[in-house]
């Protein structure tokens, strides 16, 4: 057999070959950037030979509990420097990081740790209620508990581990000698989808996918060396969007944020100069409807990533309109975050901002580190035309993608049908390739055989000046099968009737799409700022 010089004499070996992983940006930034400012929490600083020293101490001191290749480590915590070292720490011993989110209830957390295989659970005495009762539901009396206690915060909560974590880091040896993993497909973390329909399932990520997912952010937005950013993005939400990678490869400094509010947005932009942040569009509203009184004057641009959610183009450009420059992405848990962003075009910088915010709307186009998206309809599977009309689901092909779903090979296998990741999302792809979401496959409305987007009308009642949160589901109705009901939740000091607000929007968009029921109320949400929409359906079917 021939043999192929480009190949003979060629193989793999240490000087020419390294598995990607998003650790190695740690020890680079701790080389190059050692006296840079790392991390800021309230009265807490660290540089990045401080952070480096203490993910070290972190990972030695759970080996010396025997956690290695494969063993979970789960985290309840809040964006504090904590869970940030935990994203380099667990995985420095070949662990794998299982972030939950703060505000599930004791019997999922229960759920979630006996399901995840958690080997130690680090958790932050703030949820010691919700910890508790899950710790008694579990009855692992094997499972190490560590705890968080934050002295910035009043009413610590009570104490239910061995340890706590600052004593539990001393026991660490600070020239501990981690490796990054032989194998970069080798499991980074494991994140639990919000579980709207049936218990949670549990997405793996893989060092590779982080590690490419931090080089595609950095590309996209444009992120310069040491930016400030504050961390508003929950880090137990698609471990934070991967910013904890991604800041720590440019040297950045993080802004750590508890409690996600406008005051606390405004004053940390103001004192120190934060220029870059993450949030849902809840976010974005929450700025925009902030009282004067909570609002702070900035004089430095500031850049704004913005997912979860379809944004309605009217909060985007009243949010541009305070000073903030933003970005939509797009992407799920199941894709480690973003993997589609709307690239900006030179030619759109003379629009007015209304038309801006239009364009801003859209998802766009993919990543660079994305392989392939494509809006594929339901009943071919084929590309739909770039008519901004022929709606299809998001596919998405790449090494952002899962592993897989943890202990449930059938719907990872559901999930991979035909070679691509099913989102559920429902969308349009507009002349230039820009895609746009117009529904989730579950919540598009069916009214008299035609299509309805809640997006579309939530977008049109989101233009109303006394509207401060909209969400529209499927009501069902005997001549039409359904109807949009809007769910709104009105702007303080703001009112408006329903018979006004159902005018607006017959005014404003065609009028089969209007919604025929509005109701007023706060509405439920999730702690990543979502919508929780199920509820709102739930409500519905319970008062038919």
């Amino acid at each position: 057999m021939a043999t192929n010089a480009y190949e003979d004499g060629m193989d793999k070996n240490p000087a020419n070959y390294q598995a990607l992983s998003p650790l190695s940006f740690i020890r680079r930034t701790r080389d190059v950037y050692p006296d840079y400012l790392s991390v800021i929490y309230g009265a807490r600083r660290y540089t990045w030979r401080q952070s480096y020293e203490r993910c070290v101490r972190l990972a030695s001191a759970l080996a010396a509990l025997g956690v290695g290749k494969g063993d979970t480590v789960a985290v309840m915590a809040a964006n504090t420097p904590e869970l940030f070292e935990a994203h380099f720490g667990i995985p420095m011993c070949g662990g794998v990081l299982n972030t939950i989110n703060t505000r599930l209830d004791a019997d999922t957390v229960a759920y979630i740790l006996d399901h995840g295989d958690a080997k130690v659970f680090i958790t932050d005495t703030q949820f010691s209620v919700v910890v508790r009762e899950a710790l008694a539901a579990l009855g692992n009396d094997d499972l190490v508990v560590i705890d968080i206690v934050d002295g910035q915060i009043s009413g610590e909560g009570e104490r239910l581990g061995n340890s706590d974590y600052e004593a539990f880091l001393q026991t660490g040896d600070p020239e501990y000698d981690w490796k990054i993993p032989d194998d970069e497909w080798q499991a980074l973390a494991l994140n639990y989808t919000s579980g709207t329909s049936g218990r949670p399932k549990g997405v793996v990520y893989h060092h590779r996918g982080s590690y490419l997912m931090t080089m595609g952010t950095v590309v996209a937005w444009e992120l310069p060396n040491h930016p400030r950013y504050l961390y508003t993005v929950p880090m137990f939400h698609c471990n934070g969007w991967g910013h904890a990678w991604t800041m720590t490869a440019v040297a950045g400094t993080i802004i750590c944020c508890r409690n996600v509010t406008a005051t606390a947005i405004f004053d940390a932009v103001a004192d120190h100069r934060v220029s870059h942040f993450g949030g849902a569009p809840i976010v974005l509203g929450m700025l925009i409807n902030a009282p004067e009184g909570e609002r702070r004057a900035f004089d430095h641009p500031v850049r704004a990533m913005t997912a979860g959610a379809p944004p309605p183009s009217a909060v985007l450009e009243k949010v541009q309109a305070l000073g903030f420059d933003v970005m939509q992405v797009y992407g799920l848990t199941e894709t480690y975050g973003h993997v589609s962003h709307c690239a900006w075009q030179s030619e759109w910088d003379d629009l007015p901002f209304g038309e801006q915010a239009t364009i801003k709307a859209r998802q766009g186009v993919r990543f660079p580190m994305t392989e392939d998206i494509k809006v594929l309809a339901l009943a071919t599977g084929e590309p739909v035309p770039a008519d901004g009309e022929s709606l299809g689901e998001i596919c998405i092909r790449g090494n952002t993608v899962m592993k897989g779903y943890y202990k449930n090979a059938d719907a990872t296998s559901a999930a991979f049908e035909n070679g691509w990741f099913h989102s559920a999302d429902l969308a349009v792809v507009h002349p230039g390739g820009y895609m746009e979401i117009k529904d989730r496959l579950k919540d598009i409305i069916i009214s008299g055989g035609e299509n309805i987007s809640s997006v579309e009308v939530e977008s049109t009642l989101y233009k109303h000046p006394a509207v401060a949160l909209a969400a529209v589901v499927a009501k069902p109705d005997e001549k039409w099968g359904e109807t949009p009901c809007a769910f709104v939740e009105l702007k303080p000091d703001e009112s408006v009737t329903e018979q006004d607000l159902v005018a607006f929007c017959r005014d404003n968009m065609a009028h089969f799409k209007a919604p025929k029921t509005i109701v007023f109320c706060e509405l439920p949400k999730t702690s990543t700022g979502k919508i929780q929409k199920f509820v709102l359906r739930e409500q519905i079917r319970d008062n038919l």
